[in-house]
């Protein structure tokens, strides 16, 4: 398994001023827009925010773990289970072309494990 990168969620209260504090403030660039705001820095395209917007998930990861291909997040997926780990938020291909679960980690983190798809 590969871990592409690992993206920290922020608060998506006001995407809209959080978009230009990240954007104006601190010269991120806009990767994507729908269903989450997605920046990244212009120089280094793998430092990356997500901000999702206000209850578009529950609960809302803390972070998600981009492992690369799909088969490798139904790898994690596999040995969190073969572990009891909690799983709160199943395994699935999400319509914005992502496969991902939310694991909770032994410290109660929920963290966002996921691929994007082909």
């Amino acid at each position: 398994m590969t871990v592409r990168r690992i993206l920290p969620y922020a608060s998506g209260a006001d995407r809209e001023a959080s978009r230009e504090f990240y954007v104006d403030v601190l010269g991120l660039e806009v990767a994507m827009d729908d269903p989450v705001l997605g920046l990244r820095s212009p120089d280094n395209p793998t430092a990356q925010l997500v901000i999702p917007p206000e209850g578009m998930e529950d609960p809302q990861p803390a972070f998600g773990i981009d492992v690369g291909e799909p088969a490798a997040v139904d790898a994690a997926h596999a040995e969190a289970l073969r572990r009891g780990l909690r799983i709160v938020y199943e395994l699935r291909d999400e319509p914005w072309r992502v496969r991902r679960f939310f694991v909770e980690d032994p410290s109660g983190t929920i963290v966002n494990v996921l691929a994007h798809m082909d």
